[in-house]
């Protein structure tokens, strides 16, 4: 297993399993077509890619959009369905805080929505909050945002 940062060569797989987690769940929006149309502006913005590979395959992603000012969202955390519940949403949390603290982040946050009580039980235990709750002005699937605070 290793974990892979802003590799062009792996945009593809992101979208791909980003789709697949949406359907799952909810329904393809107008941003999420956006993003797919040109993935590489998360990194062209000063944000960050992660590809999970497991034997080669991407099997989990993420990313950090860069907000500026020492703020990034992350977002876009996705592990492909028959790989799930093999610690690699972990891994990918792991992954973002780490390189979050090498760059002197000051704060972090998400969207997500609470019927997802797996992955907010994940992000939980990795320190975020809840900062809000409610329905979001971008993606009808979002009504929490959970944050956290570097020092």
């Amino acid at each position: 297993m290793e974990v892979l940062e802003n590799q062009k060569a792996y945009l593809d797989d992101f979208i791909r399993l980003n789709e697949e987690w949406i359907s799952t769940y909810f329904e393809i929006e107008a941003a999420d077509r956006a993003l797919a149309a040109c993935p590489e502006k998360i990194i062209l913005n000063g944000g960050y890619i992660f590809s999970l590979l497991v034997d080669n395959d991407v099997v989990g992603v993420c990313a950090l959009f860069n907000e500026g000012d020492g703020t990034f969202e992350l977002a876009r955390m996705a592990v492909s369905l028959k790989h799930q519940g093999k610690g690699y949403g972990s891994v990918l949390m792991n992954t973002c805080l780490k390189k979050l603290d090498s760059i002197g982040a000051k704060k972090v946050y998400l969207l997500s929505n609470t019927k997802l009580e797996p992955a907010l039980a994940l992000y939980q235990k990795h320190g975020f909050i809840t900062a809000s709750t409610g329905p979001h002005p971008v993606y009808s699937r979002a009504n929490i945002v959970m944050e956290l605070q570097f020092s």
